[in-house]
């Protein structure tokens, strides 16, 4: 995400550019263009340079993965896609898979079905909750999807998990 300085600066190149092309009658019309183009290329990519740098420093102190991590545990229950994540983060889901593998050799995807897969043993562990009232704690669309996640996840059906439990 651009910073409002960057903002307004963009905002305002593309301004003078417009400006420029207006100017049709300029003596210097041509030469007057390609400056401005040439002015709004340069602060455009020092905008990018910045970000990158930014971004850089991100993954190298690990505080963009501690933050996925802490979103990870917050949200686990409710949201299982990475987009999701991505979208908090204010990154992309493919970066976000690089910064989870630069710090752990683990992808967010991966990292994700952990926290889901530990809620979701608590969850059939207690006696008290039924399946459906699992799945909709956990915001599945049904049981059935529920019980098609658990099972890729686990091997077993939720109601095998619990039997085998007894």
């Amino acid at each position: 995400h651009l910073h409002d300085k960057d903002k307004i600066k963009v905002v305002s190149n593309f301004s003078l550019l417009y400006n420029r092309y207006l100017e049709r009658g300029h003596l210097f019309y041509n030469e007057t263009q390609q400056l401005q183009m040439q002015l709004f290329l340069f602060d455009m990519w020092h905008i990018f340079a910045n970000e990158y740098e930014r971004r850089k420093r991100t993954v190298e102190s690990g505080s963009l993965y501690e933050q996925f991590m802490h979103l990870v545990n917050e949200h686990c229950m409710q949201e299982r896609e990475v987009q999701f994540y991505a979208n908090q983060l204010h990154i992309t889901a493919k970066y976000l898979n690089y910064v989870c593998k630069q710090n752990t050799d683990v992808t967010a995807s991966e990292w994700i079905q952990r926290y889901a897969k530990e809620r979701i043993l608590l969850l059939l562990k207690n006696k008290n909750l039924n399946i459906a009232e699992i799945a909709d704690k956990m915001e599945f669309s049904s049981r059935s999807f529920f019980t098609r996640y658990v099972k890729k996840l686990l091997g077993v059906t939720p109601s095998e998990f619990r039997n085998r439990l007894a």
